[in-house]
């Protein structure tokens, strides 16, 4: 039996933030590299003093799990024949 901490388990989301800048470029290419993918457009707004950027970053197996959670759902909903299109 080892004695070694258990590996941190990677988060699936996660919201990278900080100043619109190398370093921040980085740590996204970072987490790229990590095996996560870009999930939705960056945000960026103006704090009196520079440009704040914002990406959203999701492990695919995450989608995925969401995707299939998803479909169970609709696959439970009934359907009485009637609907709009």
């Amino acid at each position: 039996m080892s004695d070694a901490p258990a590996p941190e388990e990677r988060l699936s989301y996660r919201l990278i933030s900080g100043p619109d800048n190398r370093e921040f470029c980085e740590r996204i290419s970072a987490a790229l590299a990590e095996g996560y993918v870009l999930h939705g457009s960056p945000a960026a707004t103006y704090n009196g003093g520079g440009v704040i950027v914002a990406q959203a970053v999701v492990l695919p197996a995450a989608i995925a799990t969401a995707d299939a959670a998803a479909a169970t759902a609709v696959d439970s909903l009934e359907f009485d024949g009637e609907g709009h299109a």
